[in-house]
């Protein structure tokens, strides 16, 4: 089940509150009996519209698009507040608005905003009362308002792009501890399928050559223990040379290193489909090292909350694929880390492909 973070229930709340605030005078004309009679319901309907569109499917559509009417929800909200001046709780819609411009805009015309919507609602304070000293005090509120939701913006925003930062060098972190560690047991099964083939094959061997000497001299009833005792050290033998042979082909477990490594991930689920088997150290290292890359590149460019991984054999291929629910931008701009997988794959003598269609997409194949 997808989660449902915090800042999306802070947009359903802003959301809820806009149009709470603006009911009462749209269902009372007290504030707008000199108006005609559709214009401030007109501004205020545009206002939410433009609003819901910014947030909740701004991040979907072209940038430039999205500004154009989130400059319509400020212009609407700069109307609605000035039509209805006695109204007092409708410039709380310009907090708002400064609040997704947060989001939006950089610092400098963020500051803008606020600088507008603060004018905007000193001079509603005018219109409404005529008293410098409420102007004053009214511009002043709410101004410390709207530079106060800024900063909780921005912080946020910092405090999530270094989490995210922390996750993705926790990840890298568990893919090195992982390949250490199947390092370390490749290692070690290479030791003991030398010592079992040097130290207790050679022995076995030298003991079989001598049962067979034996067999050649010894009489029944002793030559029917001695052929027994050969037969056993044969067997012996055999067994041993299987033996080392399954510890050399042994190779590291690919599920288990990658679900270590993609496993309680904050802010990001990685759903894991593998079917593969038989997969040299050399091929498995590039897997590892690949989806490592896949993970900590969605983790800090993508702004997506679910990843896809999925590695199948196709004959003597393997192919390595990736999608995610973010919003990946367009063009697809390759940084270092995408062209380091571009070149751990190339190396092996296979193929990538990258896709940007509302998430990232990536196909890697390399030889098995």
């Amino acid at each position: 089940m997808k989660r449902v973070e915090a800042t999306t229930w802070a947009g359903v709340f802003s959301t809820l509150i806009c149009i709470v605030v603006g009911l009462p005078v749209l269902f009372s004309d007290a504030s707008t009996a000199d108006l005609p009679p559709l214009l401030w319901p007109s501004a205020f309907v545009g206002f939410i519209a433009a609003l819901v569109t910014s947030t909740w499917f701004g991040w979907s559509m072209p940038r430039a698009i999205t500004l154009s009417i989130f400059g319509a929800q400020v212009v609407l909200g700069a109307a609605v507040v000035l039509l209805a001046p006695t109204a007092g709780w409708l410039p709380i819609l310009l907090v708002f608005t400064s609040t997704l411009g947060a989001y939006l805009l950089g610092p400098a015309l963020t500051v803008a905003l606020v600088v507008l919507n603060t004018a905007v609602i000193a001079c509603a304070a005018w219109l409404a009362t005529e008293s410098l000293g409420s102007t004053i005090m009214g511009a002043l509120i709410y101004a410390f308002l709207q530079f106060g939701t800024v900063f909780w913006v921005r912080a946020g925003e910092r405090e999530t792009a270094m989490r995210r930062e922390l996750t993705a060098a926790h990840a890298e972190l568990r893919a090195a501890a992982a390949l250490r560690e199947s390092s370390s047991r490749a290692d070690e099964r290479l030791r003991i399928s030398r010592e079992l083939h040097d130290l207790i094959g050679h022995q076995l061997t030298v003991l079989a050559l001598e049962l067979e000497v034996a067999s050649h001299q010894a009489a029944p009833p002793a030559l029917e223990h001695v052929e027994r005792a050969r037969g056993v050290a044969r067997d012996l033998l055999a067994d041993v040379r299987e033996t080392v042979g399954e510890l050399r082909r042994q190779t590291p477990d690919l599920v288990e290193m990658l679900t270590e490594i993609t496993a309680d991930l904050p802010d990001l689920d990685v759903h894991l489909d593998i079917d593969v088997s038989d997969l040299g150290d050399e091929v498995s290292t590039t897997l590892v090292r690949c989806t490592q890359e896949v993970v900590t590149n969605t983790l800090r460019h993508a702004d997506a909350t679910e990843l896809w991984i999925g590695i199948r054999r196709h004959g003597d291929v393997v192919s390595l694929t990736s999608t995610d629910d973010g919003s990946a931008s367009t063009p697809l701009v390759v940084g270092n880390g995408l062209r380091g997988l571009t070149e751990r794959i190339e190396s092996h003598g296979g193929t990538v492909t990258f896709d940007v269609d509302g998430g990232f997409r990536m196909r890697a194949e390399v030889p098995a």
